[in-house]
């Protein structure tokens, strides 16, 4: 058996037990993202709460990567498939959505995390496709994915409206996770300009960040695709992340 063959990637609904450890991933996530409201709320519950449209890969006992979609209603009044509020808005939705009891009509995947150790080996593609997956068997017709370009934040200060534009010779994003997805299929549709935000005091931003915070204006931050935006006047920081909106078309299956 091959490195690559050892892993195995299961629907989450196959192998429930394995929900706790999700979250026990070595992840390279900056810590301040943890903080956004949303997140520190939601998104440690998707895992029990959504199984059907959540995967997980095991290399052996060991759980090495999770993928996470929800599903929503995007028809509802003053809804859409792909917010400008991205990331935050579709997993609002999502719960709103399950305690209402409205019929999903799209799924949005919401993060893949590889382990730190199994970086670098191709399964953020196969994470990937099994996502893919897992919406055609809800029998949805797409993916939507509000992507985080992983490169940007070496660019915090290009727009990103620019930075999607970016191509290689071949015609591929620059960017590898965008990459990634155009080259599984998907289709780079638009800009969720407030896909996430995480405000707090300049104590907090200190602590999360190691950074001074002791000046107004513009700070580059570590992992942010775009600055943070401090005001020592009011005693704050505010931090509005921009994602990108990916289209996977899937051949939906009969539940």
């Amino acid at each position: 058996m091959t490195e690559k063959d050892s892993i195995v990637i299961t629907p989450l609904v196959e192998r429930p037990s394995l929900a706790s450890r999700m979250y026990g991933i070595a992840d390279s996530w900056p810590a301040f993202t943890s903080h956004d409201p949303v997140a520190d709320s939601l998104l440690s519950r998707v895992v029990e709460d959504f199984p059907h449209t959540c995967v997980v890969a095991t290399d052996g006992d060991r759980v090495v990567a999770r993928g996470l979609s929800v599903p929503f209603n995007a028809v509802l009044d003053g809804r859409e498939e792909m917010p400008d509020t991205g990331w935050d808005q579709v997993l609002v939705w999502a719960y709103r959505d399950r305690r209402a009891g409205h019929a999903p009509t799209t799924i949005s995947a919401l993060e893949i995390t590889v382990d730190a150790a199994y970086l670098g080996r191709g399964l953020s593609y196969r994470m990937l496709a099994a996502l893919r997956d897992a919406a055609a068997g809800q029998g949805h017709t797409a993916l939507l994915a509000p992507v985080r370009p992983t490169a940007k934040h070496l660019e915090p200060r290009v727009p990103m409206t620019d930075y999607i534009r970016r191509r290689r010779d071949d015609g591929l994003p620059t960017d590898p996770w965008l990459r990634v997805h155009v080259k599984i299929g998907g289709s780079i549709t638009k800009v969720a300009p407030a896909a996430m935000t995480v405000s707090g005091s300049l104590s907090q931003w200190r602590q999360w960040t190691g950074l001074p915070f002791d000046a107004d204006g513009d700070v580059e931050v570590p992992g942010a695709l775009v600055p943070v935006h401090c005001d020592t006047t009011h005693d704050r920081a505010v931090y509005v992340e921009p994602n990108v909106w990916v289209r996977h078309e899937v051949h939906a299956r009969a539940t």
